[in-house]
């Protein structure tokens, strides 16, 4: 059974640097009719719980820290059984949010996640936060991109631990070399494609942001 990209939104708050958010966050869940990995948990472990249909989920894996991308991971961790997974890097993050409950387990950059019969790669694309990563499925023509590349261009990089210089690297040699018709799916809104962004790269430097 080939694997598939399943898909819930969820609603609540972003909070940081004493300032706080209403946010919709994208979930994204990878797999077959038996098993799937989901990439984040924010917000409510029911809707989560929801897609994921009663599937064994192997990984819970973050595209980074951030309250609104891991608030509900130890409760969806210890609903399934699967392990959170989060770069090092974006553990100062991490225990902002979770100060009390380790993460299960490091990615890192070339690691390769088995699901269903496909596979993602993690990718480290730093700047939006110093461990936010990327995971790229070329089997199914998808990447998910967490805050680091949206439709219209980078993720924001004006508070703590971002910075924009190392997204734009991380969006120009990491994400943007993908395959053109590469689908991008996103941390919040639509999703789009490589070759949908890559030709505006020189605006987003220009403008800063």
């Amino acid at each position: 059974m080939a694997a598939r990209v399943d898909h819930a939104v969820t609603s609540g708050t972003f909070s940081l640097d004493g300032q706080t958010f209403d946010v919709d966050n994208n979930v994204w869940i990878v797999g077959d009719d038996t098993e799937c990995v989901v990439v984040d948990a924010p917000h409510d472990v029911d809707a989560i719980l929801a897609a994921v249909a009663g599937r064994r989920v192997r990984a819970i894996l973050a595209t980074h820290a951030h309250d609104d991308h891991v608030r509900v991971a130890p409760v969806l961790s210890g609903a399934t059984g699967a392990p959170v997974l989060l770069h090092p890097a974006d553990r100062v993050l991490w225990d902002l949010v979770h100060p009390d409950r380790e993460p299960d387990g490091d990615l890192r950059d070339g690691q390769r996640v088995e699901v269903a019969g496909t596979t993602l790669t993690v990718l480290h694309t730093p700047g939006h936060s110093p461990g936010a990563c990327s995971f790229h499925a070329p089997d199914l023509g998808v990447v998910f991109t967490g805050d680091t590349l949206f439709a219209g261009g980078p993720g924001a990089t004006g508070r703590s631990y971002s910075d924009f210089g190392t997204i734009v690297t991380s969006i120009r040699e990491r994400l943007l070399t993908l395959p053109p018709p590469t689908v991008v799916h996103t941390g919040h809104g639509d999703s789009t494609t490589v070759a949908a962004e890559a030709p505006h790269l020189p605006e987003w430097i220009a403008r800063g942001h």
